[in-house]
């Protein structure tokens, strides 16, 4: 095989660069809105929370073991990072002041390697975040489970 000359090692080069900081461009809250943001839920079958981690980048380079998307508008969510819709619980976090709609995915069987199967369940639940000091939320705690 021919090593790359000339422009075809520029262009690598380009690519490899971009591709690398394309990965570190995704602000917090971007990556909280990819992570936990599905409003309206996306009607994708019954296999809802496969077709979403997939899509959402969560098999990769594992399988995310516990996820949870909200079903709600993002101004109802940033919501929470204030005093009008959510109040401290303590350690950075805030709670929810009314549930929220939400479908969590969890990881079937014993491998995260991919291809990647998860049970969902939908419910309505007090969400529990950590929010920025734009008060937008960067962080879901998913071990924290707050039910009506």
């Amino acid at each position: 095989m021919m090593p790359f000359k000339g422009f075809g090692l520029v262009l690598l080069t380009f690519l490899v660069s971009v591709l690398a900081l394309g990965a570190y461009c995704e602000t917090p809250y971007e990556k909280f809105l990819r992570q936990h943001y599905d409003n309206p839920k996306s009607n994708v079958g019954k296999q809802y929370c496969d077709v979403m981690m997939k899509r959402r980048g969560l098999d990769k380079p594992a399988c995310k073991e516990v996820n949870t998307f909200i079903h709600n508008t993002k101004n109802n969510i940033k919501s929470v990072c204030t005093d009008t819709g959510g109040k401290d619980y303590g350690n950075g976090l805030r709670i929810a002041l009314r549930p929220f709609t939400v479908t969590t995915c969890k990881l079937k069987g014993g491998s995260t390697r991919p291809p990647c199967k998860y049970s969902d369940n939908k419910s309505s639940r007090y969400i529990v975040i950590a929010c920025n000091e734009n008060k937008e939320p960067v962080h879901f705690d998913e071990s924290i489970i707050v039910t009506v």
